[in-house]
Order: structure tokens, then C-alpha cells, then sequence
């Protein structure tokens, strides 16, 4: 990450990267976001592939990713960005009428999902909490995302008492150091047991994990 005048209250500059087959979409959500001190856009696609290829490139923190595009849409997108960077957070910024294609884009790696309806605020917090690895779930679309998902079959392999109570927690959206001094154990043990939960779940970061949760009454929306 450079260096960066404008930070964030912990010290870190969030870079950006917005792919939108429209060209004022993308303009609105960078004068929107550059409002805010610790947001910095370095860099902007108009298609999937151009996304996969530029965000190899630059390496941007969060990617705000639209799922309907020529040449490559965003769930396809979204599964390459992630298979060449695992580690690699996305917010994808969908529409009331792509709830199966939200669905798709979660199972390849989003972290999260917003409404393109979303209030500034909102967008901006949903940023933040992507960059933290938070799980960002509309409430909007949540019901019919997590009805078409739960009959769909899961690891039957159980989760240890302390493993069900570290899924809680994540669900809450509590990052790795507040499960920490929750539970009184180290970072260390609390990135192990997140490791594990995902193994035994077949899920692939802390949003499927909160989906998981809520569908199986462990949290709510």
C-alpha cells in the first residue's frame, strides 16, 4: 500500500478499485467515496476481464465489482480475481433483480454485497468493513439470498464447542482480535479456528460463514 496523507483513524489508506460497464456509475461512486479521506480510487474497468486483468496489476484493497457486464460479467470476474489472489476483498454492488447472480459471486469469494440504492453512508461503512474482512449483507436481498441457499446441501462434519462459538462471533462480524480478547485466547488460535470452521463448512470466507450462521439460527441479519 503507498504512503498517503489522507488516512484512515487507524492509520491505513484504503485503495479502491470500481468496475461498472457504466461510465457515470463509476464516476459517481468515485467522487462519492473520495469524499472521505481514507478512500483513494487507483484504478477503474468497464468489463470483467479488463477487472481481472488491471486488479493483478495494481493490487487494490477493495474491489467494488457490478455483477451484470459485456464481455466478462461479475461472478466469473469475481472467481478469477479470487483463484490468482485468495486474499483478495470484494464488494459487489448488485441491483434488487440479481439475487441468483449475488448467490454466485458469494460462493466464488465476495466478502460482501450492497444495494446500488445504498445511501452514502452505507456504501462508505460497507467499504470499511470489507477492508477489515467483515461480512457486508444487504438486509435487503438477505432473505432471498439465504432461502435460495438453504436447501443446498453442507458438511456434515461438526464443529467443536469452541469452533461454534468462534462462528458466532464471526457472524456478529467481530474481526479476529476483539474473538481474541472475547474468549480469551490468542489471534493466533482464533485465525486457526476460522481456518477450521471454513475446512468443515466447505465455505470460502466470513460472509459465507455469516450466511451459514443465520441459516442455521446460530445469528440474525
Amino acid at each position: 500500500m503507498r504512503a498517503s496523507d489522507n488516512m484512515s483513524s487507524d492509520g491505513e489508506n484504503i485503495e479502491l478499485f470500481i468496475v461498472d460497464d457504466h461510465r457515470v456509475v463509476r464516476s459517481g461512486i468515485k467522487a462519492l467515496v473520495e469524499t472521505e479521506p481514507s478512500l483513494e480510487v487507483i484504478g477503474e474497468a468497464s468489463d470483467g476481464r479488463e477487472a481481472v486483468a488491471k486488479a493483478s496489476q495494481r493490487s487494490p484493497d477493495v474491489i467494488l465489482m457490478d455483477l451484470v457486464m459485456p464481455e466478462m460479467d461479475g461472478v466469473e470476474a469475481t472467481k478469477r480475481i479470487i483463484e490468482d489472489n485468495p486474499e483478495g476483498k470484494i464488494l459487489i454492488l448488485t441491483s434488487f433483480s440479481e439475487e441468483e447472480r449475488i448467490i454466485q459471486a458469494i460462493k466464488a469469494g465476495a466478502t460482501g454485497y450492497l444495494i446500488k440504492d445504498a445511501s452514502p453512508d452505507e456504501l462508505v461503512g460497507a467499504i470499511r468493513d470489507v477492508y477489515q474482512g467483515e461480512s457486508t449483507l444487504d438486509p435487503k436481498v438477505a432473505g432471498t439470498v439465504l432461502r435460495s441457499m438453504q436447501n443446498e446441501e453442507e458438511s456434515s462434519e461438526d464443529l467443536t464447542e469452541r469452533e461454534t462459538e468462534v462462528l458466532e462471533l464471526v457472524s456478529e462480524g467481530l474481526p479476529n482480535d476483539d474473538i481474541a480478547d472475547r474468549l480469551y485466547i490468542s489471534e493466533r488460535t482464533v485465525r486457526s479456528h476460522v481456518s477450521n470452521i471454513l475446512g468443515k463448512l466447505d465455505l470460502a470466507n466470513r460472509t459465507q460463514v455469516a450466511l451459514y450462521a443465520v441459516r442455521k439460527g446460530i445469528a440474525e441479519i
